[in-house]
């Protein structure tokens, strides 16, 4: 998982073309891309996706992105899509483990009604669209077996925060947003899960995305939330690791593996390993072989 692509949900020409983005997931979008009254049209055209689509070789995987549990909308969403068997819903305005455990039951009631496998449905929480919710990211660790990972966000987040800006002159995000943005890393890598960056708003500047991407991809995170088509070519690129990248990965796991399994520390290429490079390096490959290589 390294790209995901907002779609909405009430578009069936934009959810059709989706398909072929290249993205490792869709995000079909029930929520701030589709307007009030255009809500049941935009569940019905979602599941309807779903259901033709879940059958096609080589899709990316399908999330829904439901409105918040605190919106009065939720149920609705999930009593729409669920029966069409998405691979995932996307929680927006988490405040902590606690909303994912509560969409956990909720999911798990419509798998069983619906005839699904149980536990099948996965999560992706939005874990900083709220100034409460920075203070719940140490929460997420055992919250749901569903889990797979967690984003954040800086535009709902500036919205509660009253801020008016996000970004300083230099176009870097300012304190209250990287602070989110750090939590989000943290609070997914303590859960077990993916920590994935979020959007670029800007999606004309594609240059300033790869460089948001690739700086994401050194700090830790996996993914990135994507927002037009013409964006995914480049997160993908910043998220999939290179060759040398592969080929130091592995020679690091074999200077580990000649040392013996009581191996503490080795030597590679004159510099002393030990524990923490060895599990990046498991890490980086099996971010590689997800993303299909090798």
């Amino acid at each position: 998982m390294r790209s995901l692509l907002f779609v909405p949900g009430d578009s069936p020409r934009k959810l059709d073309k989706a398909v072929d983005s290249g993205a490792d997931v869709l995000l079909l979008d029930l929520e701030d891309s589709v307007a009030a009254d255009a809500k049941p049209a935009a569940r019905e055209a979602t599941a309807a996706f779903l259901r033709r689509t879940r059958s096609v070789p080589g899709r990316p995987r399908l999330y829904v992105r439901i409105n918040a549990l605190g919106s009065g909308l939720a149920d609705a969403d999930l009593d729409a899509v669920m029966a069409a068997g998405p691979d995932g819903i996307l929680l927006p305005k988490a405040v902590g483990g606690r909303d994912v455990t509560h969409l956990d039951a909720k999911i798990a009631v419509r798998e069983a009604v619906d005839g699904l496998p149980d536990g099948g449905t996965e999560i992706i929480a939005i874990a900083t669209e709220t100034a409460a919710s920075l203070f719940a990211m140490g929460s997420f660790q055992g919250a749901s077996r569903r889990l797979r990972g967690l984003t954040w966000g800086a535009e709902d987040l500036s919205a509660d925060l009253g801020a008016i800006r996000q970004r300083d002159a230099d176009g870097g995000f300012t304190d209250a947003f990287r602070l989110a943005r750090t939590l989000c890393l943290a609070g997914a890598v303590a859960a077990g899960v993916a920590p994935i960056d979020s959007i670029h708003a800007a999606f004309r500047d594609l240059d300033g995305l790869a460089a948001e991407a690739e700086a994401a991809a050194l700090d830790g995170f996996t993914a990135k939330l994507a927002i037009h088509p013409a964006q995914v070519p480049v997160i993908n690129a910043a998220f999939t690791p290179t060759a040398a990248a592969l080929g130091r990965a592995q020679a690091v796991l074999e200077a580990f593996a000649a040392a013996g399994p009581g191996a503490g520390v080795v030597s590679l290429d004159g510099a002393m390993l030990d524990q923490p490079h060895r599990l990046q390096a498991e890490r980086l490959i099996a971010r590689a072989r997800a993303a299909g290589l090798g």
